[in-house]
This record gives structure tokens, sequence and C-alpha cells, in this order.
């Protein structure tokens, strides 16, 4: 504790300021403005968040100690493409706990406070058309109401729901916390002013993809069991903007899964921008891909691009899913000199790497400085096999995805976050302590983590 000061007490302390903590926040202070709320978040206050890749001032990723795209003040959503499911089909397994109906509810009270800090009203329909063509070559679209805010927009309505907060909530950027104390709810920090403590009733871990290993070994350290098998590895496609726009234009993004008939695995393709931009995400020093879209007509690319990922559910004894996830992204990172790969699906089909010449040669032009290579030599081959697969029942639906220079980055990761034992989302024998959103294995989409975030705050406001 900083020499002088007296350890300041709060009702509730929240760990992480993605969108889930956010709406944690928001909803106690404006249900119970006299409760006193701290929010610490270990990132960039979301004013101060830039990737100096997206900025033009570096041509590849230079490991910033926080990277703005991962961390920061609203989370990896404030940078993400701003999809907003409306629906309990995907997006995470709070329908395991809850009922379905309620969840839905919690979703669209969420949407409505995003629609009052700026959000679009606007909704992508189901379309059952789609999906039946989809059927006839064993391919599996899920449905959903959806939202696309847009990487631009989506900043800009959570700034101003950041903005909000800080006059209502005790906010602490740039702020790791580095130990909560189970029976006291001393929460223990760091920043730039030194080291700090201060004391809670109620804890919220909300700590995001970015904090998940960090919340799991504070979990084993405490005793509280852990469960998790599952693991998404594999690739960003990007190729021409036309080839999807039957389904983009009505749908915006064709969520579709696949099983392979070589392995009987699943690999699905999603998280699908319209004329985006493939990008950088550093987690924790390992360099994996992903995808931006931009609202703004004049940021707006000739290509789309979406994860293909093939699912792994790990049996026992291995139950370090993430680290084996981390180590084959790693050896991408490893292969490319500290950087990703980018690989021509023609190259990768006759056997050899991509190499700068060849890139040049491609008639899809990368969105993203990657570094030309051979993406066999990273992932393992029962995943290649299925993205494979996979890619050519894609092409039947929409021709042009198995050519020859549709790009292949890699290596693309979903980390699911372990689990904890919990009661209604309560840590197993931790009183008032709670887990929320996508770190701490609930959820997988803005929509949930939202939802999530809400849930546990009326539930705090119904035990105070």
């Amino acid at each position: 504790m900083r020499k002088g000061n007296k350890m300041k007490h709060f009702d509730t302390a929240i760990i992480g300021g993605g969108i889930g903590g956010l709406m944690c926040a928001y909803r106690l202070c404006t249900q119970a403005p006299g409760m006193s709320v701290v929010l610490f978040e270990k990132g960039h206050d979301i004013e101060k968040r830039a990737c100096p890749i997206v900025a033009g001032k570096a041509g590849h990723c230079i490991k910033c100690p926080s990277c703005s795209i991962m961390e920061g003040l609203a989370g990896a959503g404030a940078f993400s493409d701003g999809k907003y499911v409306i629906s309990t089909e995907y997006g995470g397994w709070l329908p395991d706990f809850l009922p379905p109906e309620q969840v839905l509810d919690y979703i669209e009270q969420a949407d409505a406070i995003l629609q009052h800090f700026g959000a679009p009203a606007e909704r992508f329909m189901p379309n059952n058309e789609l999906k039946k063509k989809c059927l006839a070559f064993d391919l599996h679209m899920s449905q959903a109401q959806l939202k696309h805010l847009g990487t631009d927009a989506n900043f800009d309505t959570m700034r101003k729901m950041a903005q909000f907060l800080k006059g209502h909530v005790t906010i602490l950027t740039d702020t790791n916390v580095t130990d909560v104390e189970k029976a006291s709810h001393t929460v223990h920090y760091e920043n730039a002013a030194g080291n700090g403590q201060l004391s809670a009733a109620h804890i919220v871990w909300a700590v995001g993809r970015s904090g998940s290993r960090y919340f799991s070994q504070w979990c084993a350290q405490n005793g509280i069991p852990l469960q998790n098998n599952q693991v998404d590895i594999g690739v960003r496609v990007e190729l021409p903007s036309i080839l999807w726009e039957d389904f983009s234009k009505k749908i915006y993004e064709p969520k579709i899964w696949y099983r392979s008939k070589q392995y009987g695995d699943v690999t699905r393709m999603f998280c699908f921008n319209e004329r985006g931009q493939v990008v950088v995400e550093n987690t924790a020093g390992v360099l994996t891909v992903n995808g931006h879209a931009y609202v703004d007509e004049a940021k707006k690319s000739q290509n789309s691009n979406f994860a293909l990922l093939s699912t792994i559910r790990f049996t026992e004894p291995f139950k370090e899913p993430i680290e084996y996830a981390r180590s084959v992204a790693g050896l991408a990172n490893l292969l490319s000199g500290g950087s990703v790969l980018v690989q021509r699906l023609g190259d990768l089909l006759a056997g050899r790497r991509t190499d700068a010449k060849r890139l040049a040669q491609s008639t899809v032009r990368p969105t993203l400085n990657a570094v030309p290579g051979d993406l066999s030599l990273c992932l393992p081959k029962r995943q290649l096999d299925n993205i494979v697969e996979t890619l050519a029942a894609l092409d039947k639906i929409a021709p042009g995805t198995m050519n020859h220079d549709t790009l292949l980055y890699g290596v693309e990761c979903k980390y699911y976050s372990a689990r904890p034992a919990c009661e209604d989302f309560a840590l197993d024998g931790c009183k008032h302590t709670y887990a929320v959103g996508d770190g701490t294995g609930f959820t997988r989409s803005l929509s949930q983590a939202a939802a999530h975030g809400l849930y546990v705050a009326d539930k705090i406001l119904r035990e105070s």
C-alpha cells in the first residue's frame, strides 16, 4: 500500500474493462448511484489506444508492452469488427446456465444501452434460403439477428460509454491486478504510481481473453476447480469480396460449420469481415491474426476475410489446451522471424512455400504485411487437412473460394478460457466473488459478454 494512505473500501471492484466489465459497472452506477465502484484495466485508457500498424507508423507488429488491439478500456471488443449477435444459438454458453429467453432479454437490454451511446438500430435477419443452399452440401449455417457496428463506429460507441462511466465510477487504467485475497477481498495492484491495495464487498472477474491465463492461475492457487478442454486453431482466409456477396449483403456474417469426412472433426467459418483488413494481435507475446471491417467507405478494402478454425477437444490426461494453441502460433512466429505467415492456397496444395515473388504475382492483394511462408510447417496435419476439406466444401456455395490466389494467414486461434466451478456465477467457495465474460469461459461474443455483465450486476444489486 502507498505510504501514508489508508486502504480504501469499495462496494464493488471489477477486474477488467471489456464490455462485460463496463456493462456491469454501468448497471451498478445507474441503478444504485450511491454504490462505490472501482474498475481495473491493465491496458490503456480508450482514448490512448492506438496500434502502430493501424496508425501507419509501423509495417509490422513491434510488440508494444500493452497491445492496444487486445488490451485497454473497452477490451478487445473495442477494435473488433463490432458484430453484435442477437441470438442464443451461438456466441457463448450462457444458455447452459440460464433460461435462453432470459439470456436473450439481457442481450436486448445491452443492445439498448449501446444504442443509447450511438450504436445503430439496423439488423441483418436470418435467411432460410441461404441455410438451405448450405445444407445441400452438408454445410450447416447458424442463424441469428445480427448487427454490424463496424470497427470505427463500434470504437466510438465504446468511447462514449467509457466517458459516461468516468463520471460515475473510479476507473484505474494501466493498472495491473497482482492478487486478490480470497477471504478478505483485498485487491493488490500496481501501476506507474507504485503498488497499492484496496478492499471491496463484491469482486467481479471480467478479465477478457487476454487476462484468462492470469485468472486461471489465480483459481488454481485458491483451490477453485477449472474445466477446459477445447481450442480452435486455423487460419484467416482472405479473398475478393465479390465471392461472398450473396451471403454478406443479406446476413452480413455467414457462420458455417462443417464436419470433415476424413476425421469427423468440426471446422467453423466465422468472424466474417466484408471488405475488411487482416490484422495482428499480440496476446502475452504470441502473435496471431484476426480481422477488422470499417463502416467508413474510405477505409474499406476490395477483400473480405474470415476465420476458418478446426475445433480440438482434448481428453485426459491433457489439461493445457490454451498452451497447445499458443505453441502452434509460436511456431508461426518463429518461422516468420517474429511475425505471422501468409500463404497462397495454390502454393499450399502444391506443397511449396509462398515466397515474396509468388506473393507479388497474386491477384489477391494482401491487406496485412505478413511474411510469405509455408503454413504446413507450423499447423498440425490434422487441422490443415480439415481446413482444406472445408474450403473445398465452401467453394460449392461460393465458387472461387478455392482459387489458387486465395490467401491464408496463420496462425489464428480462439482460446476458450478455463471455466471455474460456480454457483450462479459466484466462484466456488468465494463469497460475493463472481466470474463474467469470455475470459472466464462463459461467453465468446460481445453480446453474451455484455448480457453477462448486466446479469451479474443485477445479482449484486439484489444481494447488497
